[in-house]
């Protein structure tokens, strides 16, 4: 199954990378920034690239069918290895024939390497040469999760894409423990090459670390290009970190890695961030946000967030948002998801299709605009929608480097103001949807 064809004309790749489980094939590049726009052959499915991943963490989204993903033409989804080794654990999932047949789930796996949520989210005891030393949640016992473990698990599971198990630090982390974790990251991508026993049906791909430190950063990116992989992740990001160090730390990693390979920003999921990454060359994202964002009552719109759970939604009968086509706009009012928002799972599913549908939505707008060689335009629209004249300075100074300069009048008269807050603090009101 390949998704619907969004390239047109475009038959002949600019250029390809070939592996024994993934073709990448550029199609269109922006001729002012550095995005692109390219098909990822993968083992289950073919995705269409800059793509945004939804998380599952358990094998699924929280209230979504995989039928309802395939509606909304999700390509990829993520799984959890953490999650999924725990429960329902490699011997069930082999004996199931892996995890897209365990969930019924026909196109594109990704599994994380189950690293993050050993510091995130469980008490942390040691980390060795050997791997992460932790204490297990349900009995308190200490376990261990080694590069060769994580690869063992995530052939079990049969994702398309396996990330390595990396030395994960806090993007706020300073010092020597930020050069100790990108070695030793590295250290343990040999480990798991060489753990991986499935390299023509699964992909592995290696995380660039190093912090925010330019030169540790950059040695990362070259040691992991001398894998020759057959996609690259850029981690160790979107930590609290600020953006203006954010996405310096993206763009010195594109433009070290191969461009003829797909290039993962983990963890990034604002819409804003989506844009900006992939004028900066970034073809993969996920986060948990749209979902997340989705079970407290938030509908993402372009101008930014709409929270229905407020009471200035109680009598408005207008969908979320007029112009999109998910079930959910189509059938409901602002209104009934203010009545069920944060109250009834009911309106916490709603809410979630139409997050994963504008995610989709404006994926396919940036891959349309990049094809078409009008991102520029576009980011220019989409920027004037979400914030107005003011535009947070991170975004101004990102897009200059790219040779797009929000503070330069566009034909339509519009610049943009620079202003130092990292985030939109409220909704762009004046171009809200109705």
């Amino acid at each position: 199954m390949t998704a619907t064809n969004e390239f047109g004309h475009l038959d002949t790749p600019l250029e390809t990378s070939n592996s024994p489980a993934l073709k990448f094939e550029v199609f269109a590049k922006c001729s002012t920034t550095k995005a692109r726009a390219s098909k990822m052959h993968l083992p289950h499915y073919t995705a269409h690239t800059p793509i945004f991943m939804p998380v599952g963490t358990m094998g699924s989204i929280k209230g979504i069918t995989t039928k309802q993903l395939e509606a909304l033409d999700c390509h990829i989804i993520l799984g959890n290895t953490y999650h999924l080794g725990s429960r329902p654990g490699p011997e069930l999932l082999e004996k199931a024939g892996g995890l897209h047949k365990f969930m019924a789930w026909n196109r594109g796996l990704l599994t994380d390497s189950g690293g993050f949520q050993m510091v995130s989210l469980l008490k942390l005891a040691n980390i060795t040469e050997e791997g992460v030393e932790f204490e297990n949640p349900h009995d308190g016992q200490k376990m261990m999760l080694t590069p060769e473990m994580s690869i063992g698990l995530q052939n079990a599971i049969g994702a398309d894409i396996m990330m390595q198990l990396d030395d994960v630090v806090s993007s706020l982390t300073t010092g020597p423990r930020v050069e100790e974790a990108m070695w030793r990251s590295v250290r343990w991508l040999d480990r798991s090459i060489k753990a991986h026993k499935r390299p023509t049906e699964q992909n592995l791909f290696p995380i660039v670390q190093g912090g925010l430190d330019i030169e540790l950063r950059t040695k990362s990116a070259q040691e992991l290009v001398k894998r020759d992989s057959p996609g690259y992740a850029i981690g160790g990001l979107s930590g609290g970190e600020a953006k203006g160090s954010f996405w310096r730390m993206v763009s010195l990693s594109t433009d070290i890695l191969p461009t003829n390979k797909p290039r993962y920003c983990m963890g990034v999921g604002y819409a804003e961030d989506l844009v900006v990454c992939s004028a900066l060359g970034v073809d993969m994202y996920d986060c948990v946000f749209p979902t997340r964002t989705a079970r407290f009552g938030n509908a993402l719109v372009r101008t930014g967030s709409m929270p229905l759970k407020q009471g200035r939604y109680s009598a408005d009968l207008e969908p979320i948002d007029k112009d999109c086509d998910c079930s959910t706009c189509a059938n409901y009012t602002r209104a009934y998801l203010h009545t069920t928002a944060t109250k009834e799972t009911t309106g916490c599913h709603l809410i979630t299709i139409h997050n994963i549908a504008f995610q989709m939505r404006l994926m396919l707008d940036i891959r349309k605009a990049i094809v078409e060689d009008r991102y520029p335009a576009f980011i220019r629209e989409f920027m004037r929608t979400r914030f107005g004249k003011t535009v947070p300075m991170w975004i101004v100074d990102a897009l200059k480097s790219v040779n797009v300069d929000l503070t330069v009048p566009d034909s339509s008269g519009y610049m943009a103001e620079p202003v130092a807050d990292d985030f939109q603090k409220v909704p762009n009101a004046w171009a809200e949807p109705n």
